[in-house]
């Protein structure tokens, strides 16, 4: 007789040393989507919301770190510690400009690229691209979402969800986003998912610089702080999704909408697909 959904669920472990998330589901014959129901109900309704709020001022202020959103969250009327409001920063995988304890850190043992933005004319398609996450809310629970987006057109060329950290999600989005061309750099920020050896490798072996801001510089990556707060704004806030399926669903539809209608302002108010393909713009046409 084989194991029941229920018995397999309780079988993963989402940090296991040597086995991803993926992996272990794809062993065990289940649908990730079926772990994820389950995984989404860990965190305490008062948490979820708290987390909800935190997210909302942390997308208005990027450079906001656990004690400026103390004094914040308490200024609403919410009697919380710093420790818990790190731990839930933690959660959504967010930090501060100021260095100190948060959980998107590369591994001891990874290496650390240097930022190679600084003085770069940034003036074509698929000299750069760059790639982030952040957290998307649920009615009750979280997942993370992941984007690759090309820092020129800003043309989100892949994105991925899931409810942990682990960088499998991190690499499906990039092998996604590879197949059909190369970058000649790529940057994100210094956490685990994009130093792990899977994730670094992979880029390697297209011929890919990699590129890393800086500690506590959000800057570094400003393009895709903007898609985050248009993304939250524009879809996930207005929303409520109840479930992963919904998020996707929703998400899939706004990322279509962002690349071929919605215009930019900072491109001439040509799409990011019409400058991604080197299409002309209507709008500049007119």
């Amino acid at each position: 007789m084989g194991l029941s959904v229920t018995t397999k669920r309780r079988l993963i472990e989402p940090a296991h040393p040597v086995l991803s998330l993926r992996g272990q589901c794809e062993l065990l014959g289940l649908n990730r989507t079926s772990w994820y129901s389950r995984a989404l109900g860990t965190e305490s309704a008062e948490n979820l919301h708290l987390m909800r709020l935190i997210d909302e001022e942390y997308t208005r202020h990027p450079f906001y770190g656990s004690r400026k959103l103390l004094v914040w969250l308490r200024g609403q009327g919410y009697s919380v510690n710093r420790k818990r409001v790190q731990r839930l920063m933690g959660l959504l995988g967010i930090q501060g400009v100021a260095p100190g304890p948060h959980t998107s850190r590369a591994q001891p043992t990874a290496t650390i690229y240097p930022y190679l933005l600084g003085d770069l004319t940034i003036d074509q398609a698929n000299q750069v691209w760059c790639s982030d996450i952040t957290y998307i809310r649920l009615r009750r629970g979280f997942v993370y979402l992941v984007a690759i987006m090309d820092w020129y057109s800003r043309y989100v060329l892949s994105w991925q969800l899931s409810t942990t950290m682990e960088a499998d999600f991190c690499v499906e989005a990039l092998e996604q986003a590879l197949g059909s061309t190369t970058p000649q750099i790529f940057n994100t920020d210094q956490g685990s998912q994009f130093t792990s050896a899977a994730f670094t490798s992979m880029l390697k072996d297209h011929g890919v610089k990699i590129s890393m801001d800086g500690k506590g510089r959000c800057w570094d990556n400003i393009f895709i702080e903007r898609l985050w707060r248009s993304v939250k704004y524009e879809e996930v806030y207005m929303k409520h999704y109840d479930t992963v399926d919904q998020a996707g669903h929703g998400l899939a539809a706004y990322f279509e909408f962002y690349n071929a209608e919605r215009p930019h302002q900072g491109l001439g108010h040509c799409t990011p697909a019409e400058v991604y393909m080197g299409e002309s713009c209507p709008l500049l046409a007119a």
